[in-house]
């Protein structure tokens, strides 16, 4: 049997202004996902320019290190909006954090990465699972195997049925083929209803895939060898809707983009452990732990660097200082090495290291904004020390051939790039506690759930322990009294007490029977609940706040925005 290409549906979603402010995009974000969610219309585009209705934007989350102040998180925004395509740039100087609207027909997520890069950072982009992003009107294009059509009355008889259904936005359905291809809203009538829709008429239907598609980082356990990653690549390719993949052998990570539609994040998981016998084990990579292992990474990587500075330094310090007020010291140190003093060449050896080995971050930083027309602190760094330096050279070449030694200043150069990476060690540890707030909000979210499993006739044979972040929407959780609840949903058996005030801040703990709805991340006091999981990811309460509490910190009040000028 023939199938019918699928040509995939834009996603709905308004037109970004060209040359938007940042603040502008900011204060939206902050309500979109209001506006949407009570099922308000969008607001019009913001003036000062807009797209074609027909224009489609795309988001980029970046992880942005190496900023330190605000003029700094300026370049960012000033390198990445010079790029041709770029509607808005919203930069975080407390999360780390880029926030990009572009016009993926003209600019690559790769050429954004490169114009951070030049301005002196490092970026590395958030894969889209790590983002929390507001739900949006999307529309999806799914292609349905229709059975048992018969003549063009069947066909215009499948199209007049799906064309009434709530959501639907059109319907094309060929005879020839047994194929239909349905434009519906997934938050307004799911695959399955769509299904049940055309068996009700008298026909038979199932699903063969949308123009959906999603990305998820998974870590992988047991990844060592070739043999095992070949063992992964076969696994992935046999599984039906997964679109690509890449597999990350240094750091044991596989980039999985996949139609939600077709297969779920569960199946992945299992179906890459079952397939290697459990040789591989696969678990979701939760971004808020990547992002705090970054933090840690980042403030061991400056501590070392402080900790080599300091033991180059304070000897230079010593024989500067106080090495002159001991008399055997000061004897062995003005002897002569060749036309140098042994306290000179000492210094000219400690220093050079300090200068140029432990200092090379602010000599690449400050080249990178100079060659693109910038300044920065790296430049301040690099001036100061490097014009202390340099004459200390001179003035030691100048006494060494003339027999009259200047003073030299090697000491100062050494004592500034140590003094600064002390700052730049403090303000990481600074920016590490400033995103207390959304980590606790995520310790909030219990790691595993407890599944409930059910045989061919729909009754529970017996439960499953998974991770939470595999949770999907339709699945049957139990919650043990004293236990968080994983995921929004419904209760559907049992009766107990929650304590919702993490949440809500109600401290009386609430009723919760049948059909009471729940919200993830609450605690169950008394006894056992079932309930049914509604919404998962980034649909729940919980990452929704989270995602405005992230908007909330990217914003600048206006008084802010004159500093910074």
């Amino acid at each position: 049997m023939a199938h019918l290409q699928l040509s995939a549906v834009a996603a709905g979603g308004r037109p970004a202004a060209a040359g938007g402010r940042a603040d502008d995009m900011e204060d939206v974000a902050l309500l979109d996902s209001y506006d949407e969610e009570m099922g308000a219309p969008p607001p019009p585009p913001l003036a000062g320019g807009g797209a074609d209705d027909g224009e489609e934007y795309a988001e980029a989350h970046v992880r942005v290190t190496g900023m330190t102040c605000s003029a700094c998180t300026s370049a960012v925004e000033g390198a990445v909006s010079a790029r041709r395509g770029v509607r808005r740039v919203a930069v975080s100087l407390l999360q780390n954090r880029a926030h990009v609207v572009f016009d993926p027909a003209l600019v690559k997520v790769e050429d954004i990465i490169e114009a951070i890069e030049d301005a002196g950072f490092d970026a590395e982009i958030i894969p889209d699972s790590a983002v929390s992003q507001p739900k949006t009107q999307k529309t999806l294009s799914a292609q349905f195997r229709i059975g048992g059509m018969t003549c063009a009355n069947c066909v215009n008889s499948v199209e007049g049925i799906l064309k009434k259904l709530p959501g639907v936005k059109g319907a094309v359905v060929a005879l020839a083929t047994s194929l239909g291809e349905v434009e519906y809203v997934p938050s307004a009538i799911s695959k399955d209803e769509i299904v049940q829709a055309i068996e009700d008429a008298g026909f038979e239907a199932a699903f063969l895939q949308s123009s959906e598609q999603d990305k998820i980082l998974l870590g992988l356990i047991g990844l060592h060898t070739e043999r095992d990653v070949d063992l992964l690549h076969e696994i992935l390719k046999k599984m039906d809707g997964l679109r690509q993949f890449n597999v990350n052998t240094v750091l044991s990570e596989v980039e999985i983009t996949f139609d939600p539609e077709a297969v779920g994040l569960r199946s992945i998981v299992d179906t890459v452990e079952m397939g290697s016998n459990g040789r591989l084990k696969a678990h979701v990579q939760n971004p808020y732990t990547r992002g705090a292992s970054n933090d840690a990474q980042e403030a061991s990587k400056m501590f070392n660097l402080l900790r080599s500075s300091l033991f180059l330094s304070i000897p230079v310090f010593f024989i500067r200082m106080v090495c002159p007020s001991i008399p055997f010291i000061n004897t062995l140190l003005s002897m002569h090495c060749g036309p140098f003093l042994m306290r000179d060449l000492l210094n000219w050896v400690l220093v050079s290291i300090v200068q140029f080995v432990i200092g090379k971050r602010f000599y690449v930083a400050a080249y990178r904004a100079v060659r693109h027309g910038s300044t920065n602190m790296d430049v301040l760094v690099v001036l100061g020390t490097t014009a202390s330096y340099v004459y200390s050279v001179c003035a030691l070449l100048y006494g060494a051939f003339t027999g009259y030694r200047p003073p030299v200043y090697f000491e100062t150069s050494a004592m500034i790039i140590t003094f600064v990476l002390f700052g730049k060690y403090l303000e990481v540890l600074a920016k590490g506690k400033t995103s207390d707030a959304i980590k606790k909000l995520v310790e909030l979210v219990p790691a595993t759930a407890l599944l409930l499993l059910k045989d061919k006739e729909g009754k529970y044979v017996g439960e499953r322990e998974i991770d939470a972040l595999l949770v999907q929407p339709g699945d049957v959780l139990k919650v043990l009294p004293g236990s968080k609840v994983p995921a929004d949903g419904v209760v559907v058996w049992g009766t107990s007490h929650v304590n919702e005030s993490m949440i809500t801040g109600e401290s009386a703990p609430i009723l919760k029977e049948v059909s009471s709805v729940v919200i993830g991340g609450t605690i169950n006091l008394h006894g056992i609940l079932h309930i049914q999981a509604t919404k998962v990811g980034t649909g729940t309460v919980l990452s929704q706040i989270i995602s405005l509490v992230e908007t909330a910190q990217m914003s600048k009040a206006p008084i802010q925005k004159f500093a910074d000028y």
